[in-house]
């Protein structure tokens, strides 16, 4: 069993019984970011954490095993045609710059940890149509000079 079987199986669970990734969350008492992140392979979880996890949905304990394991974070290289995966690369690609910018220019030369990072996305309701707000927060790793 690996890291896809086991997110399939999740999926199965998902749909079968209705559940949210923010319910899965809340039964585990962890964010609904990593938790979704560790539920597709990308983060492993805390041992009590999948054990809880695995209980919720009812999964064998080989399950346990495999999120519980350290991921290889690899991902394609191309640009994906899903539309909402393409809208985050489009933003990269238009404003992965201007961030660049403004963060060094607020913080000098360095970069945004994933490791010490935290994600939030919700719904606004707006009267011109409702938003997504994507809430990143994340440790300043500044480059050191030798």
């Amino acid at each position: 069993m690996n890291k896809l079987d086991v997110t399939e199986m999740i999926f199965e669970k998902k749909h079968t019984a209705g559940l949210t990734w923010a319910g899965m969350a809340e039964a585990i008492g962890m964010s609904e970011v990593f938790t979704t992140s560790a539920c597709l392979g990308m983060n492993s979880l805390p041992r009590e954490k999948v054990d809880a996890l695995v209980a919720h949905l009812g999964l064998p304990q080989e399950a346990a095993i495999v999120l519980a394991e350290y991921p290889t974070k690899v991902f394609p290289q191309t640009i994906t045609t899903d539309p909402c995966i393409y809208r985050f690369y489009k933003i990269m690609g238009v404003y992965g710059d201007t961030l660049k910018e403004l963060n060094q220019e607020k913080d000098g030369d360095g970069i945004m940890s994933t490791i010490d990072f935290d994600m939030s996305v919700d719904m606004l309701p707006n009267p011109k149509g409702d938003r997504i707000e994507v809430r990143m927060s994340s440790k300043f790793l500044p480059y050191d000079a030798w």
